[in-house]
């Protein structure tokens, strides 16, 4: 039997950019109908997102232009995430005196020249015979995110720059952009209306909806983007939820929006400041912060976080009210079951270190268009490759975010003792910690294309974080190499400095530049 009606169960971001990456790979399909049904009573969680570069690739292939994008979701650039607080106070002073307690993840590769600088940069560090943090060391776009500069100067071209960068956007926005784009390029029919029954047939799978406002609805496919109702999957079909919880710690956040003004400077980076349980996001928009403080419940009251929002924002918290979130850890046990594929906030959740909601949405979403069964008789093979893809992807993921806890030396806490605890650690990343104590990473040590995270990002992670590594003693040539690269990132630091336009210039002329045309 051939599928060729698709059901897209809510809207929001996994929702439209769902619908956008089918409509690019199937619209084309003579007799295959998208259609998407959303709610009109439910708002959208959003509250200013972070993403990561590969969401570039994604608007590109969706045919947005980049110009409409930063104008309509107010957009600014990231290029990093800036990790403050994250280490012990007194040891980060004794090694760096003159730097504050903090370290990027940048987005451009380490080492752009040729060298890994890695093993060059841990012998002077430990030597003390160089005061730079590890990113500062290896890379250019260091300089240009603490000189607040734009990743690329006014003439260049859409999704191109000077450095490696993503977006923050505003989340709401950004749905009503996809929906736009998906429905006018790839015909995707639009619903609004409440879901109030799941009709299964006799061999479980998913055969129709019945909605409040259109009756019942027939579907070859299913796509479950209910966000935390789990509605399809969870609720239907009863695919059970795996808890995350005893990993990773924090399990709710308060989220305001803090207005700016238009000619405050904008942070070309997340920031991401550590505290007594837990930590705080600040994401700069065109006309407002995003900011959410994150913390575990168990080693943290509900006041005592409130008073600590309250602190960081100082006067900006006046006349500003928080709204709570409480964040169910995990993800579905299942990604996809017999007609039916779960995604975004359905699919799971994390919380939001490292931008990791839209990076695994968008990321399933395009692996789902790119192998999407043709019949039925092709989605048990499908099922299974996804399912393997996704739990092997969202494992990766978990990895990555406890790393960053873990790799942590605060001991100022019960939360960072119990984030230290080696039973929480996976045999995988066990592993990697081990080999990675003898010998630095390199792309050998991952497995696999659906490794979300790579060589580059546990770079900046473990010598952002100072993880101590056996060192190899270099030979001369090996030195005077290392030495030589190490030079051409501090020039291409001063030369790229010197042609980069300020982050809110390029902001305000690409806005200007699109209203224009």
């Amino acid at each position: 039997m051939a599928i060729k009606n698709i059901a897209i169960v809510g809207g929001g971001t996994a929702g439209w950019l769902a619908a956008n990456h089918l409509g690019t790979e199937l619209s084309k399909i003579d007799g295959i109908t998208i259609t998407l049904i959303e709610s009109p009573d439910i708002p959208p969680i959003g509250v200013g997102e972070g993403t990561v570069p590969t969401i570039r690739e994604s608007l590109k292939k969706f045919g947005i232009s980049e110009g409409e994008f930063i104008r309509t979701c107010e957009v600014t650039f990231k290029q990093s995430i800036k990790f403050v607080n994250w280490m012990d106070e007194d040891h980060h002073k004794n090694k760096y005196p003159d730097q504050e307690n903090a370290f990027h993840h940048l987005f451009d590769a380490p080492s752009p020249f040729g060298k890994d600088l890695s093993e060059h940069w841990l012998a002077q560090s430990q030597n003390n015979q160089t005061q730079k943090c590890y990113a500062n060391f290896v890379s250019p776009q260091f300089n240009s995110c603490e000189k607040y500069k734009g990743p690329k100067t006014l003439d260049t071209p859409e999704f191109q720059g000077a450095h490696g960068y993503a977006y923050h956007l505003n989340a709401a926005k950004f749905a009503q952009l996809l929906a736009k784009n998906a429905i006018e390029k790839f015909n995707v029919k639009h619903v609004l209306a409440n879901v109030c029954e799941v009709e299964l047939a006799i061999d479980g799978e998913i055969s129709a909806l019945h909605t409040k406002e259109s009756g019942r609805l027939e579907f070859d496919f299913f796509i479950d983007c209910t966000g935390f109702e789990g509605l399809l999957m969870e609720k239907a079909l009863k695919v059970p939820f795996v808890s995350k919880s005893k990993e990773l710690l924090v399990n709710k956040a308060l989220v305001v929006q803090v207005p700016t003004e238009k000619d405050d400077e904008i942070p070309p980076f997340t920031i991401a400041t550590a505290h007594q349980a837990g930590w705080i996001w600040d994401i700069a928009l065109t006309n407002r912060r995003g900011v959410g403080l994150v913390y575990s419940d168990n080693h943290m009251s509900d006041k005592e976080a409130s008073d600590k929002l309250d602190n960081y924002l100082g006067n900006n918290a006046k006349g500003l009210s928080y709204r709570t979130l409480s964040m169910r850890i995990g993800h579905s046990e299942k990604f996809w079951h017999k007609n039916c594929v779960v995604l975004g906030l359905a699919q799971g959740f994390l919380e939001p270190l490292e931008a990791t909601s839209i990076l695994l949405t968008d990321f399933a979403a395009s692996f789902l268009a790119r192998k999407f069964p043709k019949n039925k008789a092709d989605m048990e093979v499908l099922a299974q490759r996804f399912n393997q893809v996704m739990d092997y992807a969202w494992l990766r993921v978990i990895d990555f975010i406890k790393l960053h806890y873990y790799l942590s030396d605060r001991r100022d806490s019960q939360f960072w003792l119990d984030n230290q605890k080696d039973e929480v650690l996976t045999d995988s990343l066990k592993q990697r910690l081990e080999l990675w104590h003898r010998f630095t990473p390199h792309p050998d040590d991952f497995f696999a294309q659906f490794e979300v995270f790579n060589v580059d990002n546990y770079l900046y992670l473990l010598y952002g974080m100072n993880y101590p590594t056996v060192i190899n003693k270099p030979s001369c040539e090996e030195s005077a190499l290392a030495i030589a690269h190490a030079e051409k990132v501090v020039r291409g630091a001063a030369y790229i400095e010197g042609k980069l336009p300020q982050h809110r210039d390029i902001i305000n002329h690409i806005s200007r530049s699109v209203l224009s045309e």
